[in-house]
């Protein structure tokens, strides 16, 4: 009688084993076996970490095996089990790979398909057919898109963490909770005993080093001992948490009507105003999108303000970015002074202290939510909807979302695109030239990670598919393609996202997109806040006055009363801390410890692939080692695989 030896490895997460009983029936391309018990006597099955092995014996011959059928029925009371893979052992010597990496939760039955990644044509077996389709119509059940506010992508149908299917939730919910990290952080910064003083100002600028933790950290203290120079402030338009605003200006705009006599005494090629822009040296943040929208009115013991600032800023001789002037509203006039670094000390530092508040909202909510967490979102929910396990395009994306939905609903839970290619979108601001602005290291390691993305996802590609023709014809991948554009970005040319994907390098760079928004772009976004954001002034998080109207009448006084008072400033510090640290046991870059490829080709381009990020690892750390301000958001061992934070 034929003999199957099967080997089953449970996950090594918190309550990953169980014990409940687990049944197993192999469907073969010759018949059916017959369920079997995995029960050895005494002996703890499916414990938490175990691989554990039976043999399994069948009446007759089942022919190439297709499937595997796994039942969980309970023992006591309903037990969850993380299955990661099975293996077989067939009569004939072969082992097989069953990759599951799912939580199979109550009493259920689940079916698995060995590891080799398939395209809906691959599939010729009407079973094989069948299960794909199931699994797909399981998901879309499971996987509903819903609007959470009018605008912004739609997201999954959820209300809580707890309300997620089991496979895509936090393995400890407790881990992510933003109100216990919080609070957990102002007690590690030991800033709690500040609270009780909630909405009274600070005297001065020193008082905020009250709540500044030195933790040597060279970036956050070389913020506090230089954040009010001009240096400085430029320098974080180009490495700071929102590198992504700042672009050439290629012409004045008329809102904003600076002459050059105005800024004569910042310009050091004698040239005119006119003549720097003509030469590339003028460059442009704008935060038009700020314009009519209400500060928030939540708390009705303070007043909080808005402003929506025009930046120009000068690259000078020594090639480094500086501001040369402020209009802190978008429409010019009388109460709206253009402000400049020859006015009074205190109102060309009030006039930088609002462009940096307006900086970090639009990083909040566009740089980091929208641009990265939503639209990571999009991408998975996406996936779970129109792509099956066995599609190698699922199997190359379903790392890249870990945890994504899930912190995603724990923050519309607890706390409250467009999209371009990378070099593109770089190019599309005037800042590709390293020449002309070689302190832009947000561009050059971006590239870097980037093309290591774009080759390894293009080797993929090639791997599955032939020629253009068979991504074209390839419905599931399309119906991907067009869940995303057509719920995730609302339908919406302007977000850069297409209808569907023509050619193998369309597909290619597609998945550069999807990859590098939740690896690179996140981490180049968020793990830098504390290091940015920490000292308060220099990037409030709430402004609680008006923007000034008039020169000459700004005093240190109106900038501390301006600035949060005590209680916000705890929250944002522990805020910002919550946010900048890595998840427990974070899987970074390249890392593909669920081992859901089983073919050697793509385990080889996974090896390309980790070599060339360790390349980048290394020229990155070279570089930093002469800087005083190092850079290294973008270093691929600090940038996870996933949103997850």
């Amino acid at each position: 009688m034929p003999s199957y030896t099967v080997t089953v490895a449970t996950g090594s997460q918190w309550f990953a084993g169980t014990d409940d009983y687990i049944y197993l029936s192999l469907v073969g391309s010759a018949g059916c076996s017959e369920k079997h018990l995995l029960d050895k006597p005494f002996y703890n099955d499916f414990e938490r970490g175990a691989v554990d092995s039976y043999d399994v014996t069948v009446d007759e011959e089942l022919g190439e095996i297709q499937l595997v059928r796994i039942e969980k029925r309970k023992y006591w009371l309903n037990d969850d089990w993380y299955l990661k893979y099975i293996t077989l052992k067939t009569p004939h010597g072969d082992y097989i790979e069953f990759p599951c990496y799912r939580w199979i939760t109550g009493d259920v039955e689940v079916v698995l398909r060995d590891g080799r990644a398939k395209l809906a044509r691959d599939d010729q077996i009407h079973i094989l057919k069948q299960h794909r389709r199931k699994e797909l119509e399981t998901r879309q059940k499971q996987y509903r898109w819903m609007e959470w506010n009018p605008g912004f992508p739609l997201s999954i149908d959820a209300k809580c963490h707890k309300d997620l299917p089991r496979d895509i939730q936090f393995d400890s919910e407790k881990g992510v909770d933003f109100v216990l990290n919080y609070s957990k952080a102002m007690e590690n910064l030991f800033i709690n005993r500040f609270m009780h003083m909630f909405q009274s100002s600070w005297n001065d600028f020193a008082d905020f080093e009250k709540i500044f933790v030195k933790i040597s950290n060279t970036i956050s203290e070389r913020v506090m001992n230089h954040w009010q120079e001009d240096l400085m402030f430029g320098y974080q338009f180009l490495n700071g948490c929102n590198p992504v605003l700042i672009r050439r200006c290629t012409e004045l705009p008329e809102k904003l009507p600076v002459t050059t006599e105005m800024v004569e005494c910042s310009l050091e090629r004698q040239l005119s105003l006119e003549q720097e822009v003509q030469q590339g040296n003028i460059f442009i943040v704008d935060f038009e999108l700020l314009d009519g929208i209400d500060a928030n009115k939540t708390d009705p013991c303070t007043l909080q303000f808005l402003a929506a600032p025009i930046c120009l800023l000068y690259k000078n001789l020594a090639n480094k970015i500086v501001p040369i002037a402020i209009q802190l509203n978008q429409i010019p006039g009388d109460e709206n002074p253009i402000f400049l670094p020859s006015d009074a000390k205190y109102d060309w530092l009030l006039a930088k202290i609002w462009v940096r508040s307006s900086d970090f909202h639009v990083h909040q909510t566009i740089t980091h939510l929208l641009r990265t967490h939503l639209v990571s979102e999009v991408f998975g929910i996406a996936m779970y909807r129109q792509l099956p396990a066995v599609h190698p395009i699922f199997k190359l994306l379903v790392a890249h979302v870990r945890f994504t939905i899930a912190i995603n609903t724990k923050a519309r839970e607890q706390l409250i695109c467009e999209c371009g290619l990378f070099d593109k979108a770089i190019k599309a601001r005037g800042m590709e030239s390293k020449e002309d602005i070689p302190y832009y290291f947000y561009r050059d390691d971006g590239l870097l990670v980037w093309e290591a993305i774009r080759t390894f996802t293009a080797e993929v590609v090639d791997i599955y598919y032939e020629g253009d023709q068979v991504v074209e014809e390839d419905p599931e991948l399309q119906d991907f393609v067009n869940d995303v554009y057509v719920y995730g970005m609302r339908g919406r040319k302007s977000s850069g996202f297409p209808k569907s994907v023509k050619s193998r390098e369309q597909l290619s760079e597609y998945l550069t997109v999807v990859i590098f928004t939740a690896s690179a772009q996140h981490a180049a976004v968020n793990f830098g806040q504390y290091d940015w954001c920490s000292w308060i002034p220099n990037a409030p998080p709430t402004m609680r006055a008006p923007p000034p109207t008039a020169k000459g009448v700004v005093t240190i006084e109106q900038i501390v009363d301006t600035l949060p008072d005590r209680g916000r400033s705890c929250w944002h510090l522990g805020a910002v801390w919550a946010l900048s640290q890595f998840q427990e046991n974070e899987l970074f870059l390249g890392m593909y410890p669920e081992e859901h490829f089983i073919e050697k080709p793509v385990k080889e381009a996974m090896a390309r692939f980790r070599k060339n990020l360790e390349a980048i690892v290394s020229v990155i750390a070279e570089r930093n080692k002469k800087k005083q301000l190092p850079y290294y958001y973008l270093s691929p061992d600090r940038i996870p695989n996933s949103v997850a934070i």
